[in-house]
């Protein structure tokens, strides 16, 4: 099995969920690295994969999706007076993140490298557009994609190779592991078709209006009923149509967003994604540069994660 991680979206989840007093020898947080360690270890022994490539936000806002939906992520982009710079390198945008996490990306990314997990990102696309093309374009070993991103539930496919999310969206002791028949029924929407639901309900997470007044259960009722977007945007032009007084009245002031959001919520599949090193992500059976990842360990207290992903590594059958 292939197993693609949401790198970005895991070292934020573990910085916020491990204390920041965590620190290395010298004083230095090291709760995001210790975390992200930790999660990536408990997916490995969970889903045993024999390949694994951490997904990178090389653009973590590109401006062909803010350009259609102007709105997308603005609350996120870091203040110019700070002079921020970016968590990885190629990044094309500057994301606002704590000052505690920034210098520890570049320590995380070094230790991947000497276990020999392989890490990937396309310049001008997101890791969840990185993890697309990669889902999208496998058709050797099934896929696991492990996100705490909602967004991701599309990219669940049966064939030509079934692709699953692992969700940790609600913790790591609620993990849910969802095919394209869990996507559906978790939110009561037609099969294949959450990028329609989530362009409705929107996502403030991201800066996606959605359309006012639709939640979870109007935009499920609305694809349910009209089948896609495109089928509630017909529905909108037709006076005929079968919607209600008030849905028409929620929907008719939104249709400008409702023709272009699609392209801004469904993930590509198109990146020209670079995997570092190249190859297909296949699992050392060994760290690939002991020498360097004992140093780290040393240099940053990681000897306690390192030892347990190791372990969770070497525990695949």
């Amino acid at each position: 099995m292939l197993q693609l991680l949401d790198l970005a979206g895991i070292y934020f989840r573990a910085f916020h969920g491990v204390p920041s007093t965590t620190v290395d020898p010298a004083g230095r947080p090291v709760n995001a690295i210790r975390g992200t360690l930790d999660i990536i270890r408990r997916v490995v022994t969970d889903g045993q994969p024999s390949r694994v490539i951490a997904c990178l936000d090389l653009d973590w806002r590109p401006a062909w999706r803010v350009e259609l939906v102007p709105t997308y992520k603005t609350h996120r982009v870091a203040p110019e007076s700070d002079n921020p710079q970016p968590l990885v390198k190629g990044e094309t945008a500057v994301e606002e993140v704590p000052d505690e996490l920034a210098p520890q990306i570049p320590v995380l990314l070094e230790v991947l490298a000497a276990i020999g997990i392989s890490t990937a990102g396309a310049p001008g696309f997101e890791a969840d557009d990185v993890i697309g093309t990669l889902a999208a374009r496998e058709r050797r070993d099934p896929v696991e994609v492990v996100t705490g991103d909602r967004d991701l539930f599309q990219v669940a496919r049966e064939l030509p190779t079934p692709i699953r999310v692992r969700y940790i969206g609600a913790g790591m002791s609620k993990v849910q592991v969802l095919d394209t028949a869990g996507v559906a029924d978790k939110h009561g929407i037609p099969v294949g078709r959450y990028p329609d639901f989530a362009v409705l309900r929107g996502d403030a997470s991201d800066g996606l209006p959605g359309v006012a007044g639709v939640g979870d259960k109007t935009a499920a009722t609305l694809i349910s009923a009209f089948g896609s977007i495109e089928g509630v945007i017909d529905a909108v032009r037709d006076p005929a149509s079968a919607l209600t007084r008030a849905q028409r009245l929620k929907l008719t002031p939104a249709l400008d967003y409702l023709l272009v959001a699609p392209k801004v919520v469904r993930v590509a599949t198109d990146a020209n994604v670079t995997v570092t090193p190249a190859g297909d992500g296949t699992l050392p059976t060994s760290p690939v540069d002991a020498a360097r990842l004992l140093q780290l360990s040393r240099d940053h207290g990681l000897g306690s994660p390192v030892a347990r992903l190791l372990d969770g590594l070497g525990s695949r059958s």
